[in-house]
């Protein structure tokens, strides 16, 4: 009876896991629309496959180098496969812990939500990009990112490893970041600052006497339904980090997460939408759209310890520092087509910031510590593969292709052939 009752623990936190796993992928597709909504009609096949090809990509560079550099050892020789020696140990470490300790689950599980973060990073990338650099520069970039950069500082953070050997982040500051407000959100943002820098606006973006000019999307509805997508698939993002679900107080905390999670998202809207109408006078949708994703992005750092009034009030905060970090980028001449380093980098850091605040096992200082080493790594270490890979192959498409569209000139191929271009 025993046994069972541990083998009932293994499968369920298993199944967790990749139902959990099976949701964050499905905010590939969420990603996928959100930007072929934001963009021009003219760039859309090539957003679409880029956000294809960069999760294969990111699977795949994971599976071969990522997972290991991130927590150890080797892939396919401790225990990913699985197998009967897997069942065993498993089922011996859950009764040591008893059904209420830790979380047992197979390997391959573990792998498959861990990629799907890794992807997710990489796609916050492909939107601040959009419409101006080359496919496969941006596909050799991913393939750097998602099996070096990405890897190496979740080993300093969630795989527990020192910062080149000088300090531990989770030992000597404490720093905690509970689904990858930083971890994943504002290191994807900071690749793509880096990325910005290098490639430079869109033709016609700013004029030459400081005037900025709207590139309006083609296709709001799609940017919604991506909102929307991302918005449920952030249910597996949180709640799956919960990493349990075998016992009472683990399904109490998933239903914590799930709750602060949504609460945080629509404080986020609907903060983002009052600051959109007080500033333009109207009711700014792409605004809308990426307060919520502001929210969500900032409560991620921390949604087990918040009471939902205070997971609203992170996801508010989040909303309307968004709209402020919108503008201010345009005015800098930061172009970035869909708000990503905005909402995910501003808004991750907020999140990062707002955990001590809920949690008292956090300083102010330790959150700092981390964003800034997470920040500063990713952003060098992109940099410098950004340059290497403009000085190799070049990162641009030409002035003419940039008019023409993306889509014809990196796919020979149209989304919307029967419409006339903008």
């Amino acid at each position: 009876m025993e046994n069972q009752i541990f083998e009932l623990q293994y499968a369920i936190d298993t199944f967790y896991f990749l139902v959990s796993g099976a949701l964050v992928m499905w905010m590939a597709a969420g990603f996928a629309m959100l930007e072929a909504g934001f963009v021009r009609s003219k760039n859309t096949a090539e957003i679409l496959t880029k956000n294809v090809a960069l999760f294969a990509v990111s699977c795949i560079m994971y599976l071969i180098c990522g997972y290991m550099i991130m927590y150890g050892g080797d892939l396919f020789l401790s225990g990913i496969a699985g197998g009967d020696s897997l069942v065993d140990d498993a089922l011996a470490a859950s009764a040591e812990n008893g059904f209420g300790g830790d979380s047992v689950y197979s390997g391959a599980s573990d792998f498959f939500f861990q990629v799907v973060f890794v992807a997710t990073a990489m796609s916050i990338v492909s939107g601040a990009v959009a419409e101006r650099m080359k496919l496969w520069a941006f596909l050799v970039f991913a393939v750097v990112m998602t099996g070096f950069i990405y890897p190496m500082e979740g080993n300093w953070t969630w795989g527990g490893g020192s910062v080149f050997g000088l300090f531990s982040l989770g030992d000597d500051f404490g720093f905690t970041d509970f689904a990858g407000s930083g971890i994943v959100h504002m290191a994807g943002a900071a690749a793509a600052l880096a990325a910005v820098l290098v490639l430079g606006p869109r033709k016609g973006k700013y004029s030459t006497d400081g005037k900025i000019n709207p590139i309006p999307g083609a296709n709001l509805p799609l940017a919604t339904l991506g909102t929307f997508i991302l918005w449920m698939g952030w249910f597996g993002f949180n709640g799956g980090s919960v990493l349990k679900l075998g016992d009472i107080a683990s399904a109490n905390s998933v239903a914590m997460v799930f709750l602060n999670t949504n609460t945080a998202a629509a404080g986020g809207a609907v903060a983002a939408l009052v600051t959109a109408r007080m500033l333009f006078g109207k009711a700014d949708l792409t605004m809308l759209l990426n307060g919520a994703l502001a929210g969500l992005v900032a409560i991620t750092a921390g949604p087990d310890t918040p009471s939902p009034l205070e997971a609203t009030l992170i996801g508010a905060v989040g909303g309307l520092i968004v709209v402020f970090s919108i503008i201010t980028l345009d005015k800098l001449k930061i172009d970035d087509p869909v708000g990503a380093i905005s909402v995910h980098g501003v808004a991750g850091l907020w999140g990062l910031i707002a955990v001590p605040m809920t949690n008292d096992g956090t300083t102010y200082v330790g959150q700092l510590v981390g964003a800034g080493t997470i920040f500063a790594w990713v952003f060098g270490a992109s940099l410098i593969t950004w340059l290497i890979i403009k000085i190799i192959m070049g990162v641009r498409v030409s002035e003419e292709e940039e008019y023409e569209g993306v889509d014809l000139a990196e796919c020979g191929l149209e989304a919307y052939p029967e419409f006339v271009k903008n």
